[in-house]
């Protein structure tokens, strides 16, 4: 695969983040085979990566949302601090819509799927190198979609996901320290807002969309 990039442009210095060995070093053999493109570093946690990011200073992060020590969204969250902003890519399996929507809220300028073609990877890499943000159509229809649904308050989630893991209104109560009746008006709202008609549709809805993870 050549480069498309003009001669004339500055090596764009990237940093993978990636808890998968085959993964990063599959995307080091793609990115290099380009002459603008030039891998710097491989984390394989996430606090490696804000660590490699510090020594390094990469024009581009490409970062994955499932890793130890440190998530994806912990990691963006804790880089947009720096000065300049990191340009991060997010490159993950998840198509959730919530994970989507987190990723982009704490400042990550592109969010791609593991199955992108490697002409897209390298394009995103450019676009965003140039200060663009870039979403493939398909994640902006699904971002533009989520944005439609109600949002669910930080309780109602506290409460969503301690129902995930099959506690009662009176064991979720007890865990956040507020009584059963106000548990129960939570959760009728959050059937609700999920147009859920019990407990079961509302956690599979919440899967769907990331809000829980029942993995």
């Amino acid at each position: 695969m050549s480069s498309s990039a003009d001669p004339s442009q500055d090596t764009i210095r990237i940093l993978i983040a990636d808890d998968h060995p085959v993964v990063r070093e599959g995307l080091t053999a793609i990115l290099e085979l380009e002459e603008d493109l030039k891998v710097v570093g491989q984390a394989h946690d996430g606090e490696e990566a804000c660590r490699l990011y510090q020594q390094h200073s990469p024009d581009i992060l490409i970062l994955d949302l499932r890793m130890p020590k440190k998530d994806g969204i912990e990691v963006v969250t804790e880089l947009m601090s720096q000065r300049p902003r990191p340009r991060i890519i997010v490159l993950t399996h998840s198509a959730k819509a919530e994970d989507l929507r987190r990723a982009l809220a704490a400042g990550a300028k592109s969010y791609l799927l593991k199955g992108a073609e490697p002409e897209q990877v390298c394009a995103t890499i450019r676009e965003v190198f140039a200060g663009q943000s870039s979403l493939p159509r398909d994640l902006a229809a699904k971002l533009m979609d989520s944005m439609t649904q109600p949002e669910l308050s930080e309780r109602e989630l506290q409460i969503l996901k301690q129902m995930a893991v099959g506690k009662s209104n009176k064991e979720i109560g007890q865990a956040l320290y507020i009584s059963e009746y106000t548990v129960k008006n939570h959760v009728r709202s959050i059937l609700k807002k999920l147009n859920a008609i019990g407990r079961t549709e509302a956690i599979a809805i919440a899967s769907g969309r990331g809000l829980v993870n029942i993995d």
